[in-house]
Protein backbone atom coordinates (compact mmCIF):
# COMPACT_ATOMS: atom_id res chain seq x y z
CA UNK A 1 0.00 0.00 0.00
CA UNK A 2 3.03 2.35 0.44
CA UNK A 3 4.13 1.83 -2.90
CA UNK A 4 0.97 2.66 -4.21
CA UNK A 5 0.72 5.69 -2.04
CA UNK A 6 3.90 6.96 -2.87
CA UNK A 7 3.29 6.48 -6.92
CA UNK A 8 0.20 8.37 -6.56
CA UNK A 9 2.21 11.46 -4.78
CA UNK A 10 4.62 11.30 -7.49
CA UNK A 11 1.79 11.42 -10.54
CA UNK A 12 -0.30 13.78 -8.58
CA UNK A 13 3.33 16.24 -8.48
CA UNK A 14 3.70 15.61 -11.57
CA UNK A 15 0.36 16.91 -13.22
CA UNK A 16 0.53 19.59 -10.64
CA UNK A 17 3.57 21.23 -11.34
CA UNK A 18 4.95 20.34 -14.72
CA UNK A 19 1.73 22.27 -16.62
CA UNK A 20 2.65 24.60 -14.91
CA UNK A 21 5.95 25.32 -15.81
CA UNK A 22 5.12 24.46 -19.45
CA UNK A 23 2.84 27.21 -19.53
CA UNK A 24 5.56 29.50 -18.62
CA UNK A 25 7.13 28.14 -21.58
CA UNK A 26 10.05 26.89 -18.97
CA UNK A 27 11.44 23.07 -20.17
CA UNK A 28 9.72 20.09 -18.74
CA UNK A 29 13.10 19.07 -16.53
CA UNK A 30 12.41 22.41 -14.28
CA UNK A 31 8.95 21.30 -13.66
CA UNK A 32 9.94 17.80 -12.55
CA UNK A 33 12.94 19.18 -10.83
CA UNK A 34 10.69 21.43 -8.62
CA UNK A 35 8.41 18.37 -8.20
CA UNK A 36 11.34 16.46 -6.32
CA UNK A 37 12.25 19.64 -3.94
CA UNK A 38 8.47 20.11 -3.00
CA UNK A 39 8.09 16.48 -2.08
CA UNK A 40 11.34 15.42 -0.83
CA UNK A 41 13.32 15.86 2.54
CA UNK A 42 13.88 19.81 1.71
CA UNK A 43 9.95 20.42 1.16
CA UNK A 44 6.89 18.86 2.50
CA UNK A 45 9.05 15.75 3.18
CA UNK A 46 6.49 13.27 2.29
CA UNK A 47 8.47 11.05 0.64
CA UNK A 48 12.05 9.83 1.76
CA UNK A 49 15.30 7.61 0.21
CA UNK A 50 15.82 9.93 -1.72
CA UNK A 51 19.09 8.34 -2.92
CA UNK A 52 17.28 4.95 -3.23
CA UNK A 53 14.93 6.69 -6.06
CA UNK A 54 17.70 7.97 -7.72
CA UNK A 55 19.18 4.88 -8.02
CA UNK A 56 15.86 3.06 -9.65
CA UNK A 57 15.37 5.78 -11.48
CA UNK A 58 18.34 5.66 -13.27
CA UNK A 59 16.94 3.08 -15.21
CA UNK A 60 15.10 6.01 -17.61
CA UNK A 61 18.64 7.30 -18.33
CA UNK A 62 19.21 3.61 -18.85
CA UNK A 63 15.94 3.63 -21.87
CA UNK A 64 16.91 6.84 -22.90
CA UNK A 65 19.96 5.69 -23.71
CA UNK A 66 19.01 2.91 -25.48
CA UNK A 67 16.92 4.73 -27.59
CA UNK A 68 19.73 7.16 -28.69
CA UNK A 69 21.55 3.77 -29.85
CA UNK A 70 18.53 2.62 -31.50
CA UNK A 71 19.22 6.33 -33.53
CA UNK A 72 22.98 6.01 -34.01
CA UNK A 73 24.27 2.87 -36.20
CA UNK A 74 27.73 1.99 -35.30
CA UNK A 75 28.73 3.96 -39.26
CA UNK A 76 27.50 7.13 -37.85
CA UNK A 77 29.16 6.56 -34.32
CA UNK A 78 32.78 6.32 -36.79
CA UNK A 79 31.64 9.74 -38.78
CA UNK A 80 30.94 11.10 -35.04
CA UNK A 81 34.77 10.41 -34.04
CA UNK A 82 35.63 13.82 -33.67
CA UNK A 83 32.84 15.11 -31.44
CA UNK A 84 33.29 11.65 -29.28
CA UNK A 85 37.19 11.49 -28.79
CA UNK A 86 38.07 14.84 -30.33
CA UNK A 87 35.97 17.37 -28.63
CA UNK A 88 35.04 15.25 -25.90
CA UNK A 89 38.54 14.47 -24.52
CA UNK A 90 39.57 18.50 -24.85
CA UNK A 91 36.34 19.26 -23.15
CA UNK A 92 36.46 16.44 -19.99
CA UNK A 93 40.57 17.26 -19.71
CA UNK A 94 40.58 21.23 -19.67
CA UNK A 95 37.35 21.20 -17.62
CA UNK A 96 38.45 19.26 -14.92
CA UNK A 97 41.74 20.74 -14.76
CA UNK A 98 40.68 24.30 -14.56
CA UNK A 99 37.57 23.89 -12.11
CA UNK A 100 40.44 21.76 -10.21
CA UNK A 101 42.77 24.34 -10.00
CA UNK A 102 39.61 26.85 -8.85
CA UNK A 103 38.70 24.64 -6.14
CA UNK A 104 41.76 24.41 -4.95
CA UNK A 105 43.05 27.77 -4.87
CA UNK A 106 39.52 29.77 -3.46
CA UNK A 107 38.15 26.97 -1.01
CA UNK A 108 41.75 25.81 -0.06
CA UNK A 109 40.87 21.76 -1.06
CA UNK A 110 43.36 18.92 -0.93
CA UNK A 111 44.92 18.48 -4.35
CA UNK A 112 43.34 14.54 -4.24
CA UNK A 113 39.54 16.43 -3.43
CA UNK A 114 40.12 19.00 -6.09
CA UNK A 115 40.81 16.67 -8.74
CA UNK A 116 38.26 14.76 -7.65
CA UNK A 117 35.52 17.08 -7.52
CA UNK A 118 36.44 18.70 -10.54
CA UNK A 119 36.36 15.79 -12.89
CA UNK A 120 33.03 14.95 -11.31
CA UNK A 121 31.67 18.56 -12.14
CA UNK A 122 33.10 18.07 -15.62
CA UNK A 123 30.46 15.83 -16.68
CA UNK A 124 27.04 17.31 -18.09
CA UNK A 125 23.81 15.47 -17.42
CA UNK A 126 23.61 12.99 -20.35
CA UNK A 127 19.41 12.90 -19.23
CA UNK A 128 19.02 16.03 -18.71
CA UNK A 129 20.91 17.86 -22.28
CA UNK A 130 19.24 15.29 -24.44
CA UNK A 131 15.98 15.83 -22.80
CA UNK A 132 16.19 19.62 -23.35
CA UNK A 133 17.56 18.75 -26.84
CA UNK A 134 15.01 16.60 -28.04
CA UNK A 135 11.64 19.73 -26.36
CA UNK A 136 13.76 21.98 -28.72
CA UNK A 137 13.74 19.45 -31.27
CA UNK A 138 18.13 20.23 -31.65
CA UNK A 139 19.34 16.60 -31.77
CA UNK A 140 19.96 16.73 -35.34
CA UNK A 141 21.04 20.35 -34.97
CA UNK A 142 24.94 20.96 -35.56
CA UNK A 143 25.39 21.61 -31.76
CA UNK A 144 23.28 18.57 -30.41
CA UNK A 145 25.01 16.48 -32.63
CA UNK A 146 28.37 17.87 -30.85
CA UNK A 147 26.94 18.18 -27.47
CA UNK A 148 26.09 13.86 -27.76
CA UNK A 149 29.76 13.35 -29.05
CA UNK A 150 30.97 15.19 -25.82
CA UNK A 151 28.14 13.30 -23.37
CA UNK A 152 28.87 10.49 -25.01
CA UNK A 153 32.79 10.62 -24.09
CA UNK A 154 32.07 11.63 -20.61
CA UNK A 155 29.63 8.54 -20.40
CA UNK A 156 32.84 6.43 -21.05
CA UNK A 157 35.35 8.46 -19.58
CA UNK A 158 33.43 8.26 -15.96
CA UNK A 159 34.32 4.39 -15.86
CA UNK A 160 38.28 4.67 -15.31
CA UNK A 161 37.25 7.28 -13.20
CA UNK A 162 35.70 5.06 -10.98
CA UNK A 163 38.58 2.65 -11.10
CA UNK A 164 41.05 5.48 -10.01
CA UNK A 165 39.24 6.41 -7.38
CA UNK A 166 38.23 2.85 -6.01
CA UNK A 167 41.85 2.01 -6.15
CA UNK A 168 43.50 4.90 -4.41
CA UNK A 169 41.23 4.84 -1.43
CA UNK A 170 41.83 3.06 1.80
CA UNK A 171 41.22 -0.87 0.66
CA UNK A 172 43.08 0.22 -3.14
CA UNK A 173 40.33 -2.16 -4.56
CA UNK A 174 38.20 -1.49 -7.39
CA UNK A 175 34.95 -2.64 -8.56
CA UNK A 176 35.95 -3.08 -12.19
CA UNK A 177 36.42 -7.04 -12.62
CA UNK A 178 38.56 -8.35 -16.19
CA UNK A 179 36.97 -11.28 -16.29
CA UNK A 180 33.45 -9.75 -16.05
CA UNK A 181 34.59 -7.01 -19.05
CA UNK A 182 35.40 -10.38 -20.96
CA UNK A 183 32.18 -11.78 -20.49
CA UNK A 184 30.46 -8.53 -21.35
CA UNK A 185 32.45 -8.54 -24.59
CA UNK A 186 31.39 -12.62 -25.20
CA UNK A 187 27.59 -11.45 -24.88
CA UNK A 188 27.98 -8.87 -27.39
CA UNK A 189 29.51 -10.93 -29.61
CA UNK A 190 26.97 -13.46 -29.04
CA UNK A 191 23.57 -10.62 -29.37
CA UNK A 192 25.28 -9.47 -32.10
CA UNK A 193 23.96 -12.80 -34.40
CA UNK A 194 21.30 -14.14 -32.18
CA UNK A 195 19.29 -10.38 -31.71
CA UNK A 196 17.70 -10.29 -34.67
CA UNK A 197 16.74 -14.04 -35.02
CA UNK A 198 14.96 -14.06 -31.75
CA UNK A 199 13.18 -10.60 -32.70
CA UNK A 200 12.08 -12.18 -35.58
CA UNK A 201 10.69 -14.97 -33.89
CA UNK A 202 9.29 -13.28 -30.82
CA UNK A 203 7.32 -10.90 -33.92
CA UNK A 204 6.28 -13.91 -35.41
CA UNK A 205 4.06 -14.59 -32.79
CA UNK A 206 1.64 -11.88 -33.43
CA UNK A 207 1.59 -11.35 -29.31
CA UNK A 208 2.56 -7.66 -29.30
CA UNK A 209 3.26 -7.77 -25.43
CA UNK A 210 5.59 -10.11 -25.81
CA UNK A 211 7.42 -7.59 -27.94
CA UNK A 212 7.32 -5.32 -25.77
CA UNK A 213 8.84 -7.59 -23.39
CA UNK A 214 11.81 -8.22 -25.21
CA UNK A 215 12.53 -5.16 -25.93
CA UNK A 216 12.80 -4.22 -22.21
CA UNK A 217 14.60 -7.52 -21.95
CA UNK A 218 17.39 -6.48 -24.19
CA UNK A 219 17.27 -3.52 -22.29
CA UNK A 220 17.62 -4.80 -18.86
CA UNK A 221 20.37 -7.66 -19.69
CA UNK A 222 22.58 -5.00 -21.52
CA UNK A 223 22.40 -2.81 -18.49
CA UNK A 224 23.39 -5.60 -16.26
CA UNK A 225 26.34 -7.21 -17.82
CA UNK A 226 27.67 -4.16 -18.20
CA UNK A 227 26.68 -3.07 -14.50
CA UNK A 228 28.41 -6.67 -13.76
CA UNK A 229 31.66 -5.57 -15.12
CA UNK A 230 31.95 -2.23 -12.81
CA UNK A 231 30.54 -0.31 -16.06
CA UNK A 232 27.51 1.94 -16.53
CA UNK A 233 24.54 0.37 -16.94
CA UNK A 234 23.59 3.47 -19.82
CA UNK A 235 26.47 2.41 -22.02
CA UNK A 236 25.15 -0.93 -22.19
CA UNK A 237 21.42 -0.03 -22.65
CA UNK A 238 23.29 2.03 -25.28
CA UNK A 239 25.68 -0.34 -27.06
CA UNK A 240 22.28 -3.03 -26.82
CA UNK A 241 20.75 -0.06 -29.43
CA UNK A 242 24.02 0.06 -31.66
CA UNK A 243 23.63 -3.55 -32.09
CA UNK A 244 19.91 -3.23 -33.10
CA UNK A 245 20.00 -0.14 -34.29
CA UNK A 246 20.36 -1.87 -38.45
CA UNK A 247 17.61 -4.54 -38.03
CA UNK A 248 13.97 -4.12 -39.12
CA UNK A 249 12.92 -4.08 -36.02
CA UNK A 250 14.31 -0.99 -34.85
CA UNK A 251 11.17 1.46 -34.78
CA UNK A 252 9.13 -1.22 -33.21
CA UNK A 253 11.43 -1.44 -30.14
CA UNK A 254 11.72 2.74 -30.33
CA UNK A 255 8.23 3.13 -30.28
CA UNK A 256 7.69 0.05 -27.33
CA UNK A 257 10.25 1.39 -25.28
CA UNK A 258 9.33 5.13 -25.56
CA UNK A 259 6.63 5.54 -22.96
CA UNK A 260 8.46 3.69 -20.23
CA UNK A 261 11.58 5.78 -20.89
CA UNK A 262 9.02 9.28 -20.98
CA UNK A 263 8.19 8.09 -17.34
CA UNK A 264 11.39 6.73 -15.55
CA UNK A 265 13.48 9.82 -16.70
CA UNK A 266 10.26 12.16 -15.30
CA UNK A 267 10.95 10.14 -11.58
CA UNK A 268 14.61 10.43 -12.37
CA UNK A 269 14.69 14.24 -12.70
CA UNK A 270 11.99 14.26 -9.05
CA UNK A 271 14.78 11.87 -7.73
CA UNK A 272 17.20 14.41 -8.71
CA UNK A 273 15.65 17.41 -6.98
CA UNK A 274 14.39 15.39 -3.61
CA UNK A 275 17.95 14.56 -3.15
CA UNK A 276 19.01 18.40 -3.45
CA UNK A 277 19.21 19.61 0.63
CA UNK A 278 17.82 23.26 0.12
CA UNK A 279 18.99 24.20 3.78
CA UNK A 280 22.31 24.13 2.84
CA UNK A 281 21.34 27.29 0.44
CA UNK A 282 19.32 28.67 3.40
CA UNK A 283 22.80 28.12 5.52
CA UNK A 284 25.44 29.43 2.88
CA UNK A 285 23.64 31.10 -0.02
CA UNK A 286 26.41 33.45 -1.29
CA UNK A 287 28.56 30.52 -1.53
CA UNK A 288 26.32 27.90 -2.67
CA UNK A 289 25.09 30.89 -5.15
CA UNK A 290 28.73 31.66 -6.23
CA UNK A 291 29.71 27.80 -6.33
CA UNK A 292 26.74 27.35 -8.76
CA UNK A 293 27.59 30.59 -11.00
CA UNK A 294 31.38 29.51 -11.00
CA UNK A 295 30.50 25.89 -12.25
CA UNK A 296 28.39 27.23 -15.36
CA UNK A 297 30.44 30.11 -15.89
CA UNK A 298 34.01 27.86 -16.37
CA UNK A 299 32.09 24.71 -18.24
CA UNK A 300 30.82 27.41 -20.42
CA UNK A 301 33.91 29.60 -21.13
CA UNK A 302 36.53 27.04 -20.98
CA UNK A 303 34.79 24.76 -23.70
CA UNK A 304 33.75 27.93 -26.13
CA UNK A 305 36.93 28.54 -27.41
CA UNK A 306 38.14 24.73 -28.23
CA UNK A 307 34.74 24.26 -30.21
CA UNK A 308 35.22 27.71 -32.17
CA UNK A 309 38.01 25.94 -33.61
CA UNK A 310 35.81 23.04 -35.01
CA UNK A 311 33.91 23.57 -38.33
CA UNK A 312 31.04 25.18 -35.80
CA UNK A 313 29.77 28.56 -36.94
CA UNK A 314 29.87 31.14 -33.59
CA UNK A 315 26.29 30.42 -32.92
CA UNK A 316 25.89 26.99 -32.69
CA UNK A 317 29.20 27.18 -30.45
CA UNK A 318 27.50 29.19 -28.10
CA UNK A 319 24.70 26.70 -28.27
CA UNK A 320 26.55 23.81 -27.45
CA UNK A 321 28.66 25.96 -24.71
CA UNK A 322 25.57 26.88 -22.79
CA UNK A 323 24.02 22.89 -22.91
CA UNK A 324 26.65 21.47 -21.99
CA UNK A 325 27.18 23.61 -18.63
CA UNK A 326 25.40 22.23 -16.06
CA UNK A 327 26.93 19.28 -13.66
CA UNK A 328 25.59 15.49 -14.32
CA UNK A 329 24.26 12.89 -12.83
CA UNK A 330 27.62 10.94 -12.85
CA UNK A 331 28.65 13.59 -10.24
CA UNK A 332 26.57 11.85 -7.49
CA UNK A 333 27.94 8.45 -8.59
CA UNK A 334 31.58 9.44 -8.29
CA UNK A 335 31.62 11.76 -5.02
CA UNK A 336 29.87 8.35 -3.57
CA UNK A 337 32.91 6.11 -4.15
CA UNK A 338 35.14 9.37 -3.39
CA UNK A 339 33.00 9.57 -0.17
CA UNK A 340 33.80 5.86 0.40
CA UNK A 341 37.50 6.37 -0.33
CA UNK A 342 38.26 9.19 2.01
CA UNK A 343 38.47 11.72 -1.04
CA UNK A 344 35.71 13.88 0.15
CA UNK A 345 33.69 14.61 3.41
CA UNK A 346 30.03 14.06 3.62
CA UNK A 347 29.32 17.98 3.95
CA UNK A 348 31.34 18.66 0.89
CA UNK A 349 29.33 16.10 -1.27
CA UNK A 350 26.12 17.13 0.25
CA UNK A 351 27.02 20.95 -1.29
CA UNK A 352 28.50 19.61 -4.33
CA UNK A 353 25.17 17.98 -5.34
CA UNK A 354 23.27 20.68 -4.03
CA UNK A 355 25.10 22.58 -6.93
CA UNK A 356 24.94 20.67 -9.55
CA UNK A 357 21.05 20.76 -9.26
CA UNK A 358 20.96 24.38 -9.53
CA UNK A 359 23.39 24.15 -12.21
CA UNK A 360 20.82 22.02 -14.11
CA UNK A 361 18.06 24.65 -13.30
CA UNK A 362 19.94 27.26 -15.32
CA UNK A 363 20.49 25.47 -18.22
CA UNK A 364 17.18 26.02 -20.23
CA UNK A 365 16.96 29.83 -19.16
CA UNK A 366 20.35 30.45 -20.16
CA UNK A 367 19.27 28.67 -23.31
CA UNK A 368 16.27 30.48 -23.90
CA UNK A 369 18.33 33.93 -23.22
CA UNK A 370 20.79 32.64 -25.82
CA UNK A 371 17.78 31.92 -28.21
CA UNK A 372 16.47 35.38 -27.64
CA UNK A 373 20.39 37.09 -28.09
CA UNK A 374 21.00 35.09 -31.36
CA UNK A 375 17.06 35.76 -32.61
CA UNK A 376 15.65 32.44 -33.17
CA UNK A 377 12.57 31.62 -30.93
CA UNK A 378 11.53 27.81 -30.30
CA UNK A 379 7.92 27.27 -30.22
CA UNK A 380 6.83 24.83 -28.03
CA UNK A 381 3.34 24.03 -28.92
CA UNK A 382 2.08 20.56 -29.22
CA UNK A 383 1.59 18.70 -32.18
CA UNK A 384 -2.19 18.65 -34.03
CA UNK A 385 -4.42 16.04 -33.63
CA UNK A 386 -5.85 13.93 -36.47
CA UNK A 387 -8.57 11.85 -37.38
CA UNK A 388 -7.41 8.47 -37.71
CA UNK A 389 -11.13 6.54 -38.55
CA UNK A 390 -10.78 9.28 -42.00
CA UNK A 391 -7.29 8.35 -43.51
CA UNK A 392 -6.55 10.09 -47.36
CA UNK A 393 -4.71 8.24 -49.93
CA UNK A 394 -1.98 10.53 -50.20
CA UNK A 395 0.34 11.71 -47.48
CA UNK A 396 2.78 14.27 -48.24
CA UNK A 397 6.03 14.90 -45.74
CA UNK A 398 6.94 18.33 -45.30
CA UNK A 399 4.81 20.76 -47.07
CA UNK A 400 7.36 23.65 -47.76
CA UNK A 401 7.53 24.85 -51.71
CA UNK A 402 8.38 21.37 -53.42
CA UNK A 403 5.30 19.66 -51.14
CA UNK A 404 2.62 22.73 -51.38
CA UNK A 405 2.82 22.31 -55.36
CA UNK A 406 2.12 18.50 -55.20
CA UNK A 407 -0.67 19.06 -52.96
CA UNK A 408 -2.28 22.03 -54.95
CA UNK A 409 -2.00 19.55 -58.35
CA UNK A 410 -3.40 16.84 -56.16
CA UNK A 411 -6.61 19.53 -55.11
CA UNK A 412 -6.66 20.20 -58.58
CA UNK A 413 -7.69 16.83 -59.44
CA UNK A 414 -10.17 16.37 -56.62
CA UNK A 415 -7.39 14.04 -55.00
CA UNK A 416 -7.81 13.84 -50.84
CA UNK A 417 -4.20 14.26 -49.14
CA UNK A 418 -3.13 14.61 -45.88
CA UNK A 419 0.05 16.90 -45.20
CA UNK A 420 2.53 16.93 -41.75
CA UNK A 421 4.92 19.62 -41.63
CA UNK A 422 7.46 20.18 -38.48
CA UNK A 423 7.65 23.64 -38.89
CA UNK A 424 4.38 25.44 -36.99
CA UNK A 425 5.29 28.93 -38.91
CA UNK A 426 5.07 27.20 -42.10
CA UNK A 427 2.02 24.95 -41.04
CA UNK A 428 0.25 28.76 -40.05
CA UNK A 429 1.24 30.32 -43.23
CA UNK A 430 -0.53 27.54 -45.16
CA UNK A 431 -3.60 27.66 -44.04
CA UNK A 432 -4.15 30.94 -44.41
CA UNK A 433 -4.70 30.46 -47.80
CA UNK A 434 -6.56 27.33 -46.99
CA UNK A 435 -4.59 24.61 -47.37
CA UNK A 436 -5.24 21.42 -45.08
CA UNK A 437 -1.78 20.51 -43.19
CA UNK A 438 -1.07 19.46 -39.73
CA UNK A 439 1.70 20.43 -38.00
CA UNK A 440 3.59 17.27 -36.64
CA UNK A 441 6.69 15.41 -37.34
CA UNK A 442 6.41 13.23 -40.05
CA UNK A 443 9.71 10.80 -38.92
CA UNK A 444 7.85 9.81 -35.81
CA UNK A 445 6.33 6.60 -36.18
CA UNK A 446 2.86 7.33 -34.11
CA UNK A 447 2.60 10.52 -36.11
CA UNK A 448 2.38 8.95 -39.15
CA UNK A 449 0.10 5.84 -37.99
CA UNK A 450 -2.14 8.65 -36.74
CA UNK A 451 -1.82 10.11 -40.63
CA UNK A 452 -3.46 7.21 -41.69
CA UNK A 453 -0.13 5.60 -43.32
CA UNK A 454 -1.21 1.75 -42.87
CA UNK A 455 -4.11 2.70 -45.14
CA UNK A 456 -2.28 5.31 -47.35
CA UNK A 457 -1.62 4.18 -51.14
CA UNK A 458 1.43 6.28 -51.12
CA UNK A 459 3.78 8.76 -49.51
CA UNK A 460 5.93 11.90 -50.68
CA UNK A 461 8.66 12.92 -48.76
CA UNK A 462 9.33 16.18 -49.86
CA UNK A 463 11.43 17.04 -47.04
CA UNK A 464 14.95 18.79 -47.01
CA UNK A 465 16.94 17.81 -44.90
CA UNK A 466 18.99 14.94 -46.36
CA UNK A 467 19.38 12.80 -43.00
CA UNK A 468 15.89 13.21 -41.69
CA UNK A 469 14.50 12.01 -45.58
CA UNK A 470 16.50 8.86 -45.76
CA UNK A 471 16.15 8.18 -42.02
CA UNK A 472 12.35 8.50 -42.86
CA UNK A 473 12.85 6.13 -46.32
CA UNK A 474 14.43 3.34 -44.46
CA UNK A 475 11.86 3.28 -41.60
CA UNK A 476 9.00 3.40 -44.42
CA UNK A 477 10.79 0.11 -46.55
CA UNK A 478 10.95 -1.64 -43.28
CA UNK A 479 8.06 -1.08 -41.76
CA UNK A 480 5.40 -0.52 -44.49
CA UNK A 481 6.96 -2.13 -47.25
CA UNK A 482 4.56 -2.24 -49.47
CA UNK A 483 3.50 1.38 -49.29
CA UNK A 484 4.59 3.41 -52.77
CA UNK A 485 6.96 5.97 -51.83
CA UNK A 486 8.06 8.90 -53.78
CA UNK A 487 11.02 11.15 -52.64
CA UNK A 488 12.01 14.45 -53.48
CA UNK A 489 16.43 14.15 -53.43
CA UNK A 490 18.57 17.45 -52.64
CA UNK A 491 21.13 16.42 -54.62
CA UNK A 492 22.80 13.40 -56.37
CA UNK A 493 23.96 11.03 -53.49
CA UNK A 494 20.68 12.29 -51.77
CA UNK A 495 19.17 10.12 -54.41
CA UNK A 496 21.71 7.63 -54.93
CA UNK A 497 20.86 6.80 -51.28
CA UNK A 498 17.45 6.66 -51.39
CA UNK A 499 17.47 4.54 -54.37
CA UNK A 500 19.61 2.13 -52.46
CA UNK A 501 16.76 2.05 -49.64
CA UNK A 502 13.83 0.39 -52.33
CA UNK A 503 12.28 4.06 -52.94
CA UNK A 504 9.89 3.88 -56.28
CA UNK A 505 10.45 6.89 -57.25
CA UNK A 506 13.14 9.95 -56.78
CA UNK A 507 13.39 13.06 -58.33
CA UNK A 508 16.60 15.44 -57.90
CA UNK A 509 14.70 19.43 -56.75
CA UNK A 510 16.90 20.98 -60.01
CA UNK A 511 17.47 18.15 -62.45
CA UNK A 512 13.74 18.59 -64.28
CA UNK A 513 13.25 22.77 -64.31
CA UNK A 514 17.28 23.05 -65.06
CA UNK A 515 16.60 20.64 -67.85
CA UNK A 516 13.20 22.82 -68.99
CA UNK A 517 14.74 25.99 -68.81
CA UNK A 518 17.91 24.82 -71.07
CA UNK A 519 15.47 23.53 -73.53
CA UNK A 520 13.90 26.73 -73.87
CA UNK A 521 17.32 28.43 -73.61
CA UNK A 522 18.15 26.51 -76.64
CA UNK A 523 14.95 26.97 -78.68
CA UNK A 524 15.36 30.95 -78.90
CA UNK A 525 19.06 29.89 -79.82
CA UNK A 526 17.59 28.48 -82.79
CA UNK A 527 19.36 25.61 -81.53
CA UNK A 528 17.83 21.39 -81.44
CA UNK A 529 16.94 20.69 -77.91
CA UNK A 530 18.11 16.90 -78.90
CA UNK A 531 21.11 17.75 -76.43
CA UNK A 532 18.74 17.80 -73.23
CA UNK A 533 17.46 14.92 -73.94
CA UNK A 534 20.59 12.82 -74.19
CA UNK A 535 21.97 14.73 -71.71
CA UNK A 536 18.66 13.04 -69.20
CA UNK A 537 19.31 8.72 -70.66
CA UNK A 538 23.10 9.32 -70.48
CA UNK A 539 22.86 10.99 -66.53
CA UNK A 540 20.10 8.06 -65.70
CA UNK A 541 22.95 6.00 -66.33
CA UNK A 542 25.44 7.35 -64.76
CA UNK A 543 23.30 7.16 -61.63
CA UNK A 544 22.92 3.84 -61.89
CA UNK A 545 26.67 2.88 -62.34
CA UNK A 546 27.60 5.63 -59.66
CA UNK A 547 24.78 3.35 -57.21
CA UNK A 548 26.79 0.40 -57.44
CA UNK A 549 29.59 1.87 -56.39
CA UNK A 550 28.41 4.25 -54.32
CA UNK A 551 30.44 2.94 -50.59
CA UNK A 552 33.51 2.77 -52.84
CA UNK A 553 35.07 6.63 -52.81
CA UNK A 554 38.03 6.29 -55.34
CA UNK A 555 35.18 4.43 -57.57
CA UNK A 556 32.52 6.65 -57.23
CA UNK A 557 35.20 9.14 -58.40
CA UNK A 558 36.50 7.47 -61.30
CA UNK A 559 33.12 6.33 -62.26
CA UNK A 560 32.25 10.77 -62.44
CA UNK A 561 35.27 10.96 -64.24
CA UNK A 562 34.35 8.43 -66.88
CA UNK A 563 30.30 9.74 -67.24
CA UNK A 564 32.51 13.59 -67.95
CA UNK A 565 34.38 11.85 -70.79
CA UNK A 566 31.86 9.84 -72.51
CA UNK A 567 29.12 12.74 -72.49
CA UNK A 568 31.68 14.61 -73.98
CA UNK A 569 32.31 12.32 -76.38
CA UNK A 570 28.53 11.70 -76.67
CA UNK A 571 28.07 15.69 -78.10
CA UNK A 572 31.03 15.96 -79.95
CA UNK A 573 30.05 12.88 -82.41
CA UNK A 574 26.59 14.43 -82.50
CA UNK A 575 28.31 18.03 -83.49
CA UNK A 576 30.21 16.21 -86.06
CA UNK A 577 27.09 14.11 -87.30
CA UNK A 578 25.61 17.90 -87.31
CA UNK A 579 28.31 19.13 -89.32
CA UNK A 580 28.27 16.37 -92.14
CA UNK A 581 24.56 16.74 -92.69
CA UNK A 582 24.65 20.53 -92.95
CA UNK A 583 27.66 19.80 -95.67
Amino acid sequence: MAFLTELFIFLAATLLIVPLIRRLGLSSVIGYLLAGILIGPSGLSVIGNAAELLHFAEIGVVLLLFIIGLELQPRRLWVMRKNVFGLGAAQVGLVSVTLGVVLWAALSLSPGSAAVIGFALALSSTAFVLQLLAEQKALNHPHGRAAFGVLLFQDVAVIPGLVIVAALGPSGESSFSWPALVMVLGLIVVARFLLKPVLRFIAATGIHELFIAASLAIVSGAALAMYAAGLSMALGAFIAGMLVADSEYRHQLETDVMPFKGLLLGLFFIAVGMSADIGLLAEAPVTILGLTVALVLVKALTLLPVLKLTDLGGADAARTAVVLSQGGEFAFVLLTAAAASAFVTPEQTAMVVLVVTLSMATTPFLMQALERYLGRSSDDREYDSMDEEAPTPVIIAGFGRFGQIVGRVLSSQGQPFTALDANPGQVDFVREFGNEVFYGDATRLDMLRNAGVGEARALVIAIGDINTSTRMAEMLRKTFPNLKVFARAVNRRHEIALRAIGVEYVLRDTLLSSLELTRNLLSTLGHSADAVDTFRIHDEQTLQRQAAVAHDPQAFKQTTMDASTELKSLFSDDLKTRGSDSG
